[in-house]
């Protein structure tokens, strides 16, 4: 049919991005529409995006010829003003949450707390990394570095930071060994502020590979020296031994009585430079500088530097015992996730901060699965404040995810003890005696595990420090005993754990494999690499069969991990699915460039 011809040519447009029906009228002829002139789906809401993960472009309104009517005059007294679709917010703030050796066997384990715990100390039975679960995007993360397929923590982060592939070990490099920029690095050249936090060294592997670039892990002087070069405005850990000249290990030398002045005594310093460099006084003259969760608490704004232990800060355990002593002085990791946020947040650019429950992988070393069960709750107290601080933000992202998994650890059903006999009703039962041939792990459990009163670490260093004569078997039981109960060891369990046998796998100067004998372990000792820590998963295997708990290494396994994303759909969407480590870092840098 033809179109009605009328003095001034009529359109009749749809603009379909808002469903509106907009009529108007210009001279001369009516014109299809170009290629160029790209409809949105009146389905797609205006935040979302694609799935190629590009921003739509300006919504254009299709022009519909309109057939002649009976009607010879189309006319509109006010026109319709034309509406677009606006693009997604850019995300300012980009939060990540490291759980060092959560795999989903950890998770497991808090989960199981939360919920069957008699005892669960956790609101309404939920832990916050559950809550994110059901607020966000859910992913699987394959951990493996290039050339191998476990993963340590060094390459880990690196490829989280970085969104690169990484060698083994190696810190902020690729697996070619070029220095390749961090999510970091990338947040400070965007004018962002950036922050590091962690409950174990600043300078231990996973802060390192935000930060540094060194050829390897155990370079923690050098990586020291990158961290303050690199001028990240928020810096809470321990680790002050690789901070202070060699000078202060002589406790009657200058440098010794400088360094316990500027910390206030608080804890004993040492040094593992080889240099007399000072970086406290270097950073003095950009950072605040603070030794204690009192100095920290009255920091209003940064940069600031706070170094709360010689090496690695407390234990959760150890910091549960300490709650309401005046001898508590090391911040919570709670209380470091919330002043880095408080301090961060000051930026109107955003900030990128990474936040570490490093001693997860410690305790998962050890086989200490009491000691795990707490780091874990340490960690849902810094998610559930991130959580509360984000929530109601449509510029910040949050990611939880580890690094890998550590221990191969489970809940496991044995042949014993049984569980007693009972009867049950029901139309199936009917009266009759119910009776599971196996034991299945009763709840109770978990509430032992999280009632431990030390860790294993702690337990052998109290051991270690006796005079020679009283390190015993008996006095090893009593100590293992006191802070397990009620769990427990016979003398003859404490003589196991001291025996020693020849280390198969010894390198003379390794520095973790140059002993000639080892702890003895019965089974799986190839896997078990970090000399008088045997003691420790020794320990560990014994207790399992009491705690329906089953260890398969003292190391790492390739188990993919989680990965809990919370934000702005249009920002998290690229976080799901079966990712690799890479991808992550890939989409926190797309994140931060506003991409």
């Amino acid at each position: 049919m033809k179109l009605a011809l009328l003095r001034r040519s009529c359109l009749l447009s749809l603009v379909a991005t808002w469903g509106l029906l907009q009529v108007g009228c210009e001279k001369g002829s009516p014109s299809l529409p170009t290629e160029n002139q790209a409809v949105a789906d009146s389905r797609l809401p205006s935040n979302k995006l694609p799935s190629n993960g590009k921003e739509l472009p300006p919504a254009t309104p299709a022009v519909v010829a309109v057939e002649a009517t009976e009607s010879p005059i189309v006319s509109v007294s006010k026109p319709v003003l034309e509406q677009k679709a606006l693009p997604p917010k850019k995300i300012r703030n980009v939060i990540l949450i490291i759980g060092d050796g959560m795999g989903p066997q950890q998770l497991g384990m808090l989960f199981a707390y939360a919920h069957l715990a008699p005892g669960s100390v956790l609101p309404d039975r939920t832990s916050a990394i559950e809550l994110l679960t059901q607020q966000g995007e859910v992913a699987l993360v394959r951990t493996e570095p290039y050339g191998a397929v476990v993963v340590d923590s060094a390459a880990s982060a690196t490829q989280l930071a970085t969104g690169e592939m990484a060698g083994s070990e190696m810190i902020g490099a690729n697996y070619l060994g070029e220095s390749v920029p961090t999510v970091l690095e990338v947040a400070k050249q965007m004018g962002k502020s950036t922050g590091l936090v962690s409950d174990t060294r600043i300078t231990h592997a996973t802060p390192a590979a935000f930060a540094a670039h060194q050829p390897h892990r155990s370079m923690e002087n050098e990586i020291a020296s990158d961290i303050l070069e690199n001028q990240v405005d928020v810096l809470l850990s321990g680790g002050l031994r690789n901070w202070v000249p060699q000078a202060v290990n002589d406790k009657e030398s200058p440098a010794y009585l400088a360094v316990v002045h500027m910390t206030g005594g608080l804890f004993d310093p040492t040094s593992k430079r080889q240099d007399n460099r000072n970086l406290l006084v270097e950073a003095r003259q950009n950072y605040q500088l603070v030794f204690d969760r009192t100095a920290l608490a009255e920091v209003k704004e940064g940069p600031v530097l706070g170094l709360f232990a010689d090496s690695g800060m407390l234990d959760a355990i150890d910091e549960r015992n300490l709650q309401g002593d005046d001898n508590h002085t090391e911040p919570t990791l709670a209380e470091m996730t919330s002043k880095a946020l408080e301090l961060l947040s000051q930026n109107p650019e955003g900030f990128f901060l990474m936040v570490e429950g490093g001693q997860i992988d410690w305790c998962g070393h050890n086989n200490d699965a009491g000691c795990m069960l707490n780091e874990l709750l340490r960690l849902d107290d810094a998610v559930r404040l991130v959580h509360q601080w984000a929530q109601g933000r449509d510029d910040t992202v949050v990611l939880v995810t580890a690094d890998h998994e550590t221990g191969s650890f489970g809940f496991s059903y044995s042949g014993g003890p049984l569980p007693e006999p009972g009867t049950l009703g029901g139309d199936v039962f009917q009266g009759a005696p119910y009776q599971p041939k196996f034991n299945f792990a009763m709840a109770e459990v978990l509430d032992h595990l999280h009632g431990q009163k030390y860790s294993f670490n702690h337990v052998f260093m109290e051991f270690d420090a006796l005079d020679e004569r009283e390190r015993t078997a008996d006095r090893l039981m009593q100590l293992v005993n006191e802070a397990v109960a009620p769990f427990s060891i016979t003398l003859d369990d404490a003589t196991e754990i001291l025996t020693r046998m020849p280390n198969r796998q010894y390198v003379p100067g390794h520095a973790y494999l140059g002993t000639k004998t080892v702890p003895k372990m019965p089974d799986q000792a190839s896997f078990y690499v970090y000399g008088e820590n045997g003691r420790m998963n020794y320990l560990g295997h014994i207790l399992g069969a009491q705690q329906n708990v089953v260890w398969g290494t003292g190391t790492h396994t390739n188990t993919p991990v989680p990965l809990i994303t919370y934000g702005p759909p249009s920002a998290t969407h690229r976080f799901s699915g079966f990712l690799h480590a890479t991808d992550i870092g890939k989409g926190m840098i797309a994140l931060i460039r506003g991409e």
